[in-house]
């Protein structure tokens, strides 16, 4: 592999971390659960990627960027929110929670999760792209840190490219397939509905539960919010900042619908989807 395609679009050196203002962001327990789930989910993107190499284990095109860019991009994702947890909230067991996460996590990775053809996967990942750029847009508007601005908007950048890519190669899976709208729309709707009970909801039922543990004996119980008063917390937050006729754009793409019949959907999808995407 050559060193211009390990290049990535930046890298860790590039985020400022000592020019981290904790006052405006570590007493925000919201965004404390935001950010440190999302470090959890990237850090274990290689797991998953493992599935997505062996289906497309005959396509090269789609394998390589996979392996070279894809991954490394993800993983990049997690070390630095990572990074950023441990500066501001140092009192954190990152590595505990993350392994509590990892073992639950880890058995929602297999190759039976995924659909049951590749055209239909790469729509399904238009979803799951979906629901990353429109996450870190929303912390990126919900956020007053100025290094976590930096740092989710070079996250949210990635992810619409990561988007771009698979939609081509979804695009020429579709033609190959020959996918009516009827097999594309089942497989955006199973992966839209799955966002509500994987990856960022276990990763936040762990952190929640291990941030409690991490608070100073002297904080009483009662001073601190419940796992589920964090995690309702944190979800509303997004849902406020949620660009969700972005998220909806995104989502029916793999349609191709006509503008007209676009437009005509994009209001009533917005409402609806209000209730279904979240990180």
């Amino acid at each position: 592999m050559t060193d211009s395609t390990r290049q990535l679009p930046w890298s860790l050196a590039d985020i400022d971390f000592s020019a981290i203002d904790p006052a405006r962001v570590r007493g925000d327990d919201a965004m404390f659960l935001l950010v440190c789930s999302a470090s959890f989910v990237e850090s274990g993107s290689d797991t998953y990627t493992g599935n997505l190499l062996e289906r497309f284990a005959h396509d090269d095109e789609v394998g390589d960027w996979l392996r070279d860019h894809w991954e490394p991009e993800e993983l990049q994702h997690g070390r630095a929110l990572q990074a950023y947890v441990r500066h501001v909230w140092p009192e954190f067991d990152w590595d505990g929670a993350y392994a509590d996460f990892f073992a639950d996590y880890s058995r929602l990775c297999t190759m039976e999760e995924l659909e049951p053809t590749c055209g239909q996967e790469l729509a399904a990942r238009c979803i799951v792209e979906m629901g990353t750029t429109t996450y870190y847009q929303a912390l990126n508007a919900a956020c007053k840190e100025p290094v976590l601005r930096d740092l989710t908007w070079r996250i949210r950048s990635d992810e619409v490219r990561h988007y771009k890519h698979f939609y081509g190669f979804f695009q020429k899976y579709a033609s190959s397939e020959n996918l009516g709208r009827r097999h594309i729309l089942g497989a955006l709707v199973r992966r839209a509905l799955e966002l509500r009970r994987e990856d960022t909801t276990i990763a936040s039922r762990h952190v929640a539960a291990w941030h409690r543990r991490s608070r100073p004996s002297r904080v009483s119980d009662a001073a601190v919010a419940s796992n589920k008063q964090l995690i309702e917390q944190a979800y509303r937050l997004v849902s406020e900042h949620l660009p969700m006729e972005l998220a909806v754009r995104m989502a029916i793409k793999p349609l191709r619908l006509s503008p007209a019949l676009q437009r005509f959907v994009m209001w009533p999808l917005s409402v609806l989807g209000a209730g279904i995407v979240h990180p």
